[in-house]
C-alpha cells in the first residue's frame, strides 16, 4: 500500500501564510513528481504546482498562484511542501497532495492523499 499524508490547511485570513505539507510512504521504489491540487465548490479539481522528484526538481505553477506559492520537496523524506503567501479568497479549497510513482510490486500511476480544507477568509 502507499499513504500519502497531508498536513497544514486551515483557515487563514486573505493576505496571509500557510505551508502545507505530504509525506508519502509504504511500498515505493520510485516517486518521479508529486505535486498540489485543488477543488473549490462546484468546481473541477484543478493543477496548483507540481515538482520532478527524480530529476533536477523542475517546477509548474497555475497561472493563478504564480510568484505566491512555493513548492518544494526533502527526496530523504518523500516529501513535498507548498508554501503559499499572499492568500486569497479564490485560493479557498480541498488542496490533495499527488504523486507519479512505481510501486516495489511494479505498479505504477498516480496516487493521491485525502485532502485538507484551505479556507481564507476576505
Amino acid at each position: 500500500q502507499v499513504q500519502l499524508v497531508e498536513s497544514g490547511g486551515g483557515l487563514v485570513q486573505a493576505g496571509g501564510s500557510l505551508r502545507l505539507s505530504c509525506a508519502a510512504s509504504g511500498i515505493i521504489s520510485r516517486i518521479n513528481a508529486m505535486g498540489w491540487y485543488r477543488q473549490a465548490p462546484g468546481k473541477q479539481r484543478e493543477l496548483v504546482a507540481t515538482i520532478t522528484i527524480i530529476s533536477g526538481g523542475s517546477t509548474n505553477y497555475a497561472d493563478s498562484v504564480k510568484g505566491r506559492f512555493t513548492i518544494s520537496r526533502d527526496n530523504a523524506k518523500n516529501t513535498v511542501y507548498l508554501q503559499m503567501n499572499s492568500l486569497k479568497p479564490e485560493d479557498t479549497g480541498v488542496y490533495y497532495c499527488n504523486a507519479d510513482l512505481w510501486t516495489i510490486v511494479g505498479r505504477g500511476g498516480d496516487y493521491w492523499g485525502q485532502g485538507t480544507q484551505i479556507t481564507v477568509s476576505s
